[in-house]
């Protein structure tokens, strides 16, 4: 039955019809007719924000916590280019989200009118499809596609720019059943053939390894990646989009592969004899030099998006569809290849593996008087086992001691901005965690560089109820950059120095209405983040770590994966 109402109230009669539950936003004039709509009543709840961009990466964390699509509002011109970052964010990492943005009337479009631009061609790049709507009668169909779009296929961004003309326009509004995009037709099967060609392969390997990315966590494909592996007794490694996507405690889970990866990990992805991507693209901080990347593996590539297949490392045997399907598909094939005597030939390789762990273990420095980083991260791991916790992080050196040093046995259990390494996603993407998983304990670890680029949401994180604990791993310098300077800019350090002391982190968080908690030492440690995890309520915990301290292991830049660099070998480096 058709109602008569306002475009504002359309689109919020929308997000309900597609099951939203939370969206995340700020108000502005060209938006404002749909803020009157919220005023006037609707079942999603609204989080105001602090900035549209951590609006944004609000609404990227909570896509990523339950795989349903984001949503973040903006007004038009600046309000909508803040959103900007968050867009490229999840067009990179392919996290489901719509942005509405409110746009100048429909007859200044135009006329550089105030507040105006043109966001839905800035952002033709870094979404999978935009409109801008003109006409009141077209919101419940682009609000419909705009759904599908996002979630469908390869997971991405989508943008809908709504004039306030159209906002306060009126329809005789009824929500489609149906979507009608003739030209959108994403796989939905894998190809049978392609899918028994690659279970051969596996079932004849010696050395094989399942290489998995984050499009297994968006195709909620983590339990048949689970079978796939018992039943093949194939070893795992899981990038830093993948982690979680594969229980970390489980014997077939061999670490992280790229440039910050363990040397086991790294070399168990090069010295394969097949290789078995799932839902990963051979990123560049994967591969290092593409050249001699795993160079004497076949390779299996399976992803929904075929424009994935060859596009950097040729597919031996690829094979395109929904990866939960394709994967099932290739365990059952596996299940009647070991029925009709196939046995799994990867007992050898395993131990391989497993010594190659213990020979090669993560190190760091030990002694001195200041706290390290990297027992940071290990007093976290032991503080919350055993705890329902959903881990956020910022980009740089802290990003990389989490993936090394946190254990996640959960599915999307751990958000990070991986493609395009945005700094300051972590306190922004854990608010949107809680609100997604409000019964969860959500823990942001993140870098003092980061922190000061979104730190504000603090504010929307204590008045909108949602509590989480943010630990700064407080190195006092703009850490990746720093070692980078160090390491092959021969110690020309230029413009890094941000300080342990300003601002004082605590104190900044009590000012916000937060617990704020400072830690020097290492005898500190512990209780500080207990007492921060235990509180029940938004909470800073400022560790203040050694600023020499580098990330490692390490591959350079352009360098073969294999030829990384250990603790040990620092001063050889520095030296070269």
């Amino acid at each position: 039955m058709k109602q008569r109402m306002l475009g504002a109230d359309a689109i919020l009669r929308a997000l309900e019809a597609e099951g939203v539950e939370v969206m995340f936003g700020i108000p502005g004039g060209a938006i404002l007719p749909t803020y009157d709509a919220i005023a006037r009543g609707t079942s999603v709840r609204h989080v105001l924000a602090r900035h549209e961009q951590g609006a944004g990466h609000m609404a990227e964390g909570y896509a990523r916590a339950t795989g349903k699509v984001g949503v973040a509002l903006a007004t038009s011109g600046p309000g909508a280019t803040n959103l900007v970052t968050p867009i490229a964010d999840a067009w990179m990492d392919s996290t489901p989200l719509v942005a509405i943005t409110g746009q100048v009337r429909t007859h200044l479009i135009g006329t550089d009118a105030f507040q105006e631009c043109d966001i839905t061609g800035i952002t033709i790049p870094i979404v999978k499809h935009s409109w801008l709507v003109q006409d009141v009668e077209e919101l419940p169909h682009v609000l419909k596609a705009a759904f599908h779009v996002a979630r469908t296929g390869r997971c991405g961004p989508v943008l809908v720019d709504v004039p306030r003309d159209v906002q306060e326009a009126e329809l005789d509004f009824a929500y489609p059943d149906e979507v009608d995009l003739p030209g959108w037709k994403p796989p939905k099967r894998g190809h049978p053939l392609q899918i028994r060609t690659a279970a051969r392969a596996i079932a004849e390997a010696e050395k094989p390894m399942l290489y998995v990315g984050g499009g297994t966590l968006n195709a909620d494909a983590c339990a048949e990646l689970l079978e796939l592996a018992e039943v093949g007794r194939l070893p795992v490694v899981t990038t830093l989009m993948g982690k979680s996507a594969f229980p970390e405690s489980h014997e077939l889970h061999f670490g992280w592969p790229g440039m910050h990866g363990p040397k086991w990990s790294n070399w168990g992805m090069n010295k394969c004899d097949l290789l078995i991507a799932v839902g990963a693209r051979f990123d560049d901080r994967v591969t290092g030099k593409l050249s001699a990347f795993a160079p004497g593996a076949t390779v299996i590539h399976l992803d929904i998006d075929s424009a994935e297949i060859s596009k950097l490392r040729h597919a031996d045997i690829p094979v395109v569809g929904p990866l939960k399907q394709v994967l099932a598909g290739l365990t059952e094939e596996l299940r009647r290849l070991q029925s009709e005597g196939a046995v799994p030939r990867t007992e050898a390789w395993l131990r391989q593996l497993a010594d190659w762990r213990e020979e090669f273990p993560l190190r760091y420095g030990q002694g001195g008087d200041m706290l390290k980083p990297q027992r940071v991260l290990e007093t976290l791991q032991a503080l919350t086992a055993g705890r329902d916790v959903i881990w956020t992080t910022g980009v740089g050196q802290h990003q990389m001691w989490a993936m090394q040093y946190l254990v996640c046995d959960r599915p999307r259990s751990f958000i990070t901005s991986g493609g395009l390494g945005t700094m300051g996603y972590g306190v922004p993407a854990a608010i949107g965690a809680k609100a997604a998983r409000p019964e969860a304990t959500v823990v942001c670890v993140d870098g003092d560089g980061c922190f000061q680029m979104t730190g504000q949401e603090l504010a929307t994180s204590v008045l909108e109820g949602l509590p989480i604990v943010v630990v700064i791993v407080n190195n006092g310098y703009l850490g990746m950059v720093r070692q980078w300077q160090d390491m092959f800019f021969e110690e020309r350090f230029s413009e890094i120095h941000l300080t342990h002391h300003v601002p004082d982190y605590a104190k900044l968080a009590e000012a916000y209405g937060a617990v704020g908690l400072t830690v020097e030492r290492e005898d500190e440690l512990a209780g500080a983040l207990e007492e921060a995890l235990s509180c029940g309520r938004t909470a800073v915990v400022d560790a203040r770590v050694d600023p020499a301290e580098h990330c490692f292991p390490m591959i350079p830049a352009g360098a073969a994966a294999l030829d990384l660099v250990e603790y040990e070998e620092r001063e050889r480096v520095e030296a070269a």
